[in-house]
């Protein structure tokens, strides 16, 4: 394991969930906010065990992705108005619990915790599938196209589940009215792959080729 890197990641992963406890506990006015608690478990843990094995695995993958920033300015405003939706989409999951304005039954939480966690296991694969895979836009060192298993179905199976891990957390949470606020993030995400798919068009070899084989870009035989 390379500890150094293990270390940094994990101090971005506690100061991330800290960030985000914060937001939650601060705007419901109470630590008895027993969905916050719930959500922090289902971040915490399995980003911490994917932590350790891309430390063990995949380490140069893992340091791409902590240390990647945007460069393209359009990318750059992608990324800050995710971080906006989600600041935002916290506080009111928040003051929806501290002002009891939407409940939503416990089997929603409990499937939507279930389609966190499959979610993030398919984010877990795309990644293992595709070590050219980073935070960043951008065409690495003698990067290929990946094509085989969920690559083999889908163009972008990481932003599928990302989009399907964000969507289920303000569901978590028990709010309607934070889940309205992150339902921008899927066309903040088609928005990044359209600008994507040019650069990997015009400068990754094969890609439009893999365009014609696998037609679909998030979710087969939809887009």
């Amino acid at each position: 394991m390379n500890i150094p890197l293990f270390f940094q990641a994990t101090s971005k992963l506690i100061l991330g969930i800290l960030i985000i406890a914060l937001l939650l506990f601060i705007s419901a006015g109470s630590f008895n906010y027993w969905n916050a608690w719930i959500l922090i478990a289902l971040l915490f843990v399995p980003i911490l065990i994917l932590g350790i094995i891309m430390s063990i695995k995949s380490p140069d993958l893992l340091k791409r992705r902590l240390e990647a920033k945007e460069k393209a300015s359009s990318q750059k405003l992608v990324v800050s108005l995710s971080g906006l939706i989600f600041t935002i989409g916290f506080i009111v999951a928040g003051l929806d619990y501290r002002f009891n304005w939407t409940v939503l039954p416990n089997f929603v939480v409990i499937f939507s915790s279930i389609v966190f966690i499959i979610s993030y296991i398919l984010y877990a694969e795309a990644l293992r599938e595709n070590r050219f895979l980073s935070r960043t836009i951008e065409i690495q060192e003698n990067q290929e196209v990946v094509d085989t298993g969920l690559y083999g179905i889908i163009r972008h199976p990481m932003y599928t589940s990302t989009i399907f891990l964000f969507l289920s957390v303000p569901l978590i949470l028990g709010s309607a009215f934070s889940f309205i606020i992150f339902l921008a993030y899927p066309f903040l995400i088609i928005k990044r792959i359209k600008y994507e798919e040019e650069l990997l068009e015009k400068e990754l070899n094969g890609y439009s080729e893999y365009k014609i084989r696998v037609k679909y870009r998030l979710i087969p035989f939809v887009w």
